[in-house]
């Protein structure tokens, strides 16, 4: 029979482990709400910036991370990284390449956004617009359903 002590310590490794797990997590790792992508995207010079509607960058969000501002994917050929809410790609536009933006690639991670903005401006500036990034291409370019996208968020855009 085990000892009292022995089995205290077998007690305390997943209580450590788990408590660790939970400390490595960083703390603005969330999704954030769609109005709340809206919001910081519009306070950010996003709306109409290039001749692109907020519903564009809304839409874009979406399908690139689901809204989540810390988000790094690689591709399955392993060609880049995408980092943050726009999927910036790391090969141009941050400091694991390029660096066209001048930035770091995990500045591109930070839930308020503001390099991310930056840096997406940059982009759009470029002679491919929105069509830089192949999922607006195939998911928002021209739909007719973009207005959705900002439903019920209450913003007040000007016309």
């Amino acid at each position: 029979m085990p000892s009292a002590g022995k089995s205290l310590e077998k007690m305390k490794a997943p209580i450590i482990l788990s408590l660790i797990s939970y400390l490595m997590v960083p703390s603005g790792a969330r999704v954030l709400g769609r109005c709340k992508v809206a919001k910081k995207l519009h306070e950010g010079g996003l709306s109409n910036f290039e001749g692109y509607s907020l519903e564009n960058w809304v839409c874009l969000a979406y399908f690139e991370s689901k809204f989540n501002p810390t988000a790094v994917y690689d591709t399955l050929h392993g060609d880049y990284t995408g980092y943050g809410l726009f999927q910036i790609r790391n090969n141009d536009w941050c400091d694991h390449g390029k660096n066209r933006c001048h930035v770091s690639c995990s500045a591109l991670l930070n839930p308020d956004l503001k390099k991310t903005i930056e840096c997406a401006k940059k982009i759009v500036k470029g002679k491919d617009g929105m069509g830089a990034w192949p999922s607006w291409t195939l998911n928002c370019q021209n739909s007719d359903t973009l207005l959705r996208w900002l439903d019920g968020c209450n913003l007040y855009l000007p016309s």
